[in-house]
């Protein structure tokens, strides 16, 4: 691997908006770094065609009963943890279809393991860990587009058929090389130098959410734009179930209430109960015959 000189790479720069950011006042502090924030989104809207790509792809590996599998270290691999971690409560999924790597381990989310990150056979061994196969998919996350170990996972990916992207943060990244479908968020300079946890890690985890809920959408996960899989595991979520019940069918909570009851807790159920006057084992088939996709599935009934 050539060796890469990090005084090129656009997130190691000094950033001239700040260099006074140590004699400011805190409002003035938080001036600036909004300022530099403020400039994230259009860096994502850049990269918005690579991304549906990748939506695209991972959505076709997911239809085969494939994974999606963030790998980082450091802040870009809590990023991708983060995400993997928010898909099960959010969406209904089980903890194994979203998955999250980080060098160094569970125990580096938490404690810095700098050093992990720069062994290319560490992510190989991390991807036959968990049974990589080719339709999956690895998502490699790394703000300076460089870290030995999302590469080593990414060829290992490629070397197998599985479908492989990377997120990078600078311009020819050489993560890019190793991918199919390379995202360049160029986010230039922080605030405080080098420290890609602020716009850097503000790029990752915003491309990260449209990554992972596209393709819950594409799933079957969404109803309009109602979380039509969340599952009500606490009193929050409870309410929440009734009143997505309640948007999705056009009821009042009340009516909602007796839908979530009947429908014995599965929001979905419920919506299709409502919206087509169902019984509970009638939606259960029509659900089971889409996929359980609820759009589908109200068409679906009323064809019948």
């Amino acid at each position: 691997m050539r060796i890469v000189n990090l005084e090129n790479i656009e997130t190691e720069k000094r950033n001239q908006n700040t260099l006074h950011i140590d004699r400011s006042s805190s409002l003035q502090i938080v001036e600036m770094i909004n300022h530099e924030d403020a400039k994230v989104a259009q860096v994502v809207e850049s990269q918005k065609e690579k991304i549906a790509e990748i939506i695209d792809r991972v959505s076709e590996k997911m239809q085969h009963g494939g994974r999606i599998i963030y790998m980082g270290a450091g802040t870009s691999g809590r990023i991708g943890v983060l995400d993997a971690s928010e898909c099960p409560p959010t969406y209904g999924v089980s903890p194994d279809l979203v998955v999250g790597l980080i060098a160094g381990g569970k125990d580096a989310v938490f404690k810095a393991k700098e050093g992990a990150e720069d062994d290319p056979n560490l992510g190989v061994e991390d991807l036959k860990q968990i049974h990589l196969n080719e339709t999956d998919s690895v998502i490699g996350l790394a703000a300076s587009g460089r870290t030995p170990y999302v590469i080593g996972g990414l060829d290992y990916a490629s070397s197998i058929g599985a479908y492989t992207a990377a997120i990078s943060c600078v311009r020819q990244a050489e993560m890019s090389k190793h991918c199919q479908t390379a995202v360049e968020a160029i986010t230039g300079a922080e605030a405080i130098t080098g420290s890609t946890r602020m716009k850097a890690g503000t790029a990752e985890k915003m491309i990260c959410n449209m990554i992972s809920t596209g393709c819950m959408i594409r799933f079957g996960k969404v109803y309009e734009n109602l979380m039509v899989d969340v599952q009500p595991t606490n009193e929050k979520l409870v309410i929440r179930a009734k009143r997505i019940i309640a948007e999705a069918v056009h009821c009042s909570l009340d009516e909602a209430d007796v839908l979530f009851e009947k429908s014995r807790h599965e929001v979905k159920i419920a919506i299709l109960m409502g919206c087509r006057n169902c019984s509970y084992e009638e939606a259960v088939e029509y659900l089971h015959q889409t996929n359980g996709n609820v759009q589908e599935a109200i068409f679906r009934s009323v064809k019948k």
